[in-house]
């Protein structure tokens, strides 16, 4: 009696595996040319959230530098801190998109 029940079991949790990845391969055969523009914006995004702070960064260590001349570069200290803060901002949203994969894939 064990051993059929047993059985019963390993099926239908190897039916219930082969469901899973069945339905994951057909949500994915339907976004195949999705993913290459989700790529592209991926980029964009990423190259946009780092290079918009570099560019403030320089901008404010330009003025800086006129406006306070002295022995520190602030162009410099300013195009450090807007790269970091870039990169910052860049973690935060592939971090966010990885969530949001992982959820979809959990269903």
């Amino acid at each position: 009696m064990e051993s059929k029940d047993k059985s019963k079991d390993i099926k239908q949790g190897f039916i219930k595996k082969i469901e899973k990845k069945e339905k994951r391969k057909l949500r994915a055969k339907g976004k195949r040319y999705q993913a290459i523009w989700f790529g592209m914006g991926a980029f964009g995004v990423i190259g946009w959230s780092v290079m918009v702070p570099t560019v403030v960064g320089i901008a404010v260590g330009i003025w800086a530098d006129r406006k306070w001349p002295g022995q520190i570069s602030w162009t410099l200290t300013f195009l450090f801190a807007g790269i970091i803060l870039g990169c910052l901002n860049a973690w935060y949203w592939v971090e966010k998109e990885r969530r949001s994969i992982e959820e979809e894939n959990k269903d």
